[in-house]
């Protein structure tokens, strides 16, 4: 089933038998640890098999818990993971507020400068997936989530790029759950990819909840 998302080209999502188009923004909802991983665990192993760019941001496991059960669930996967051309796997800290504050408009020049290396040596397709648990934690920023969020949609417009962000809903409130839903074009809920009928175009949710990263 494809979901039409843009006009750029298409790709398999690696979730069930879902294609889209490049330039799209997802939110997958969870609630037990192995409807997360069967998210990333597809996404990412064909984003090997098409030879993309991907990036695993993780706050809710270890990365030494991710590797042992990506490699169980995809054994071909493993010389990826120590291929930095390949696959980076990332603390969510060290992308998302390495300073010890989140910041949205430091995260256009983090998300902007991994696009970058990606094309540095020609044109390349890019996914990114983040587990969001970090999100729940008493960071100086973190009230500005989703202002990220809704500029990410500015970055991932006409860029050969995909991300992917898990929220676990068992852990948010419903305010919280319906802020993930207008920043995100489309879900992920329970295998199933739809268009999301609560999205916010970012012109009009930043105009209403954070006019001070309004400005593009």
């Amino acid at each position: 089933m494809h979901i039409k998302s843009s006009d750029l080209g298409i790709l398999k999502l690696g979730i069930g038998n879902y294609t889209c188009n490049w330039g799209s923004h997802i939110c997958g909802l969870y609630e037990k640890e192995e409807e997360r991983d069967e998210i990333i665990f597809g996404y990412l192993n064909q984003g090997m098999k098409d030879a993309d760019f991907a990036l695993y941001i993780h706050s809710e496991q270890s990365e030494e818990n991710f590797t042992n059960n990506f490699i169980h669930h995809c054994p071909e996967c493993e010389a990826h993971i120590n291929n930095p051309e390949s696959l980076e796997i990332k603390k969510a800290k060290d992308l998302y507020y390495p300073s010890g504050t989140f910041d949205p408009w430091i995260m256009d020049t983090a998300v902007n400068g991994y696009f970058e290396y990606t094309q540095r040596n020609g044109p390349r397709n890019f996914r990114a997936i983040a587990e969001m648990a970090w999100a729940h934690e008493a960071i100086p920023g973190v009230e500005h989530l989703f202002a990220y969020e809704s500029r990410l949609n500015y970055f991932v417009q006409n860029r050969t790029v995909i991300s992917i962000c898990l929220y676990n809903i068992t852990k948010m409130t419903g305010g919280m759950i319906m802020n993930v839903l207008r920043t995100h074009p489309f879900a992920i809920n329970g295998g199933v990819i739809t268009q999301n009928p609560y999205f916010v175009h970012p012109d009009i949710w930043l105009a209403e909840n954070a006019p001070q990263f309004l400005n593009r």
